[in-house]
């Protein structure tokens, strides 16, 4: 390309690069940002409470990377619809053979035109574009909120079933020892001609079957310890330490403020109202083709007759134009007027669905609330089982060494005690995924559940 065209050219270029380069509003993310981002506390990799799991999870899972990858791409969103304010350059070089010139045209013609287009008035479908966009980064924001809440929420869940596993392994190691010392003393009593081989038999039953289960709860241990280090992004195979136990912390909140907590900040409610005002937004865009569009233009043109478009004899200079364009669509068998509608249809629909969405949520915090005070009060009857059920296999040991009781009098008070124990295990546990349950609920973070 000759010197003459790459002079008119190069305006235009480091025009162009301006506007490309140019910042809209809005800031980017940095690399390595993250929104709401979780303290980085330095963390053994082997060994985590309830609230270092949480806070390692929302670090290391994919999930968080994945949907703060969504927010940074709906801010490029934003950006990219910020542009459309700004004016756009365009150019077209080509050339043409005219079969049938003019008087004193020429049969061959190379043409540059290079134009500079303005938007002045869209039926302000370009500031309720930008609008939307900027509604979408907020509800990108919302969701990464609504992500770590149900992360949060999983990972305690499967803490605590750990922790209850835990406690079923322990009661199981608790029955085998039962169990071994009553089949050793029936086996003594035997021995010495006291008690019948079936005695014997069935306490060799009864502790393998005790055995059987602590097979079972110990797998079921090795089971929530795998799953917990995938939620927290670690290898399989890494010897993992989960430090805690199940507790009761008395929490009895007033349903009241409760469900006011969850209207306020239950991030699905705070999305749901982001939708409806977005639809709003595809309302007004389907409305804007009842206006006119108007542009502004500045358009530069050089002909020639060989590529470098140096002019021709019928016109030898290089010229411009500038204008003011308007493009009304004034009838088109109500097509805008139906699209409107829709849109509004389905502003309709998303606000009939949040309407939904609060008395679901009304109605979970409720059952929350309900449950709660059930494991509670299953946990003060499991205590008081346990204690009877240990003072009475104490008993039916004494009377079996003085020989007043049964081998199965002995059996049967183990398994009332070890049934016992399960129940005030499965009363703790429920408690408290109750209670991670109700702040995930009421959209409160509570990683370490600390009942306030």
């Amino acid at each position: 390309m000759s010197t003459k065209i790459q002079s008119l050219l190069l305006p235009f270029l480091l025009f162009a690069l301006f506007f490309i380069t140019v910042p809209t509003s809005g800031s980017t993310m940095e690399k390595g940002d993250a929104p709401d981002a979780v303290s980085s506390d330095v963390l053994d990799p082997t060994a985590f409470t309830l609230e270092q799991a949480v806070r390692q999870g929302l670090r290391a899972n994919p999930r968080m990377a994945a949907v703060r990858a969504a927010l940074r791409g709906a801010e490029f969103g934003e950006k990219t619809a910020g542009t459309a304010f700004y004016p756009t350059l365009s150019a077209n070089y080509g050339f043409a053979y005219d079969d049938k010139p003019t008087m004193g045209g020429d049969r061959e013609a190379w043409t540059l035109n290079i134009n500079l287009n303005q938007p002045l008035f869209t039926g302000w479908r370009l500031l309720n574009t930008h609008q939307k966009a900027q509604l979408a980064v907020e509800r990108a924001r919302v969701e990464v909120e609504n992500i770590e809440l149900n992360l949060i929420l999983l990972i305690q869940e499967q803490f605590l079933d750990l922790l209850k596993a835990r406690e079923n392994v322990r009661s199981a190691q608790d029955s085998v020892i039962r169990l071994q010392s009553q089949l050793q003393n029936t086996q003594a009593f035997f021995d010495v001609g006291l008690r019948p081989k079936f005695d014997v038999l069935q306490a060799e039953v009864d502790l393998a079957r005790a055995e059987q289960d602590l097979l079972i709860a110990q797998n079921a241990v090795a089971t929530q310890v795998a799953r917990l280090n995938t939620l927290l992004n670690l290898n399989l195979s890494t010897e993992t330490d989960y430090i805690g136990e199940l507790t009761y912390l008395p929490y009895a909140p007033r349903f009241e403020e409760s469900l006011e907590t969850a209207y306020r900040l239950r991030p699905d409610i705070i999305l749901a109202l982001k939708a409806e005002e977005i639809a709003g937004k595809d309302v007004e865009i389907a409305a804007s083709d009842f206006y006119p569009q108007v542009s502004a233009d500045l358009d530069f043109y050089s002909r020639g007759t060989d590529p470098t478009v140096t002019g021709t004899d019928s016109r030898p200079d290089p010229w411009w134009t500038a204008g003011v364009n308007m493009r009304w669509k004034a009838f088109e068998w109500g097509r805008t007027r139906y699209a409107t509608e829709q849109a509004r249809q389905d502003v309709l629909r998303l606000h009939e669905e949040t309407a939904n969405l609060r008395l679901e949520v009304s109605f979970s915090v409720k059952s929350l609330h309900l449950k709660l005070e059930e494991t509670a009060a299953r946990i003060a009857v499991a205590q008081k089982a346990v204690e009877e059920a240990r003072e009475g296999f104490r008993i039916a040991q004494a009377r079996f060494q003085a020989q007043v009781g049964t081998n199965t009098d002995v059996l049967d008070a183990q398994a009332r005690l070890t049934r016992a124990e399960a129940d005030l295990t499965d009363a703790m546990a429920d408690y408290q995924l109750t209670l991670a349950r109700l702040f995930a609920a009421t959209g409160e973070r509570n990683p370490g559940l600390v009942v306030p």
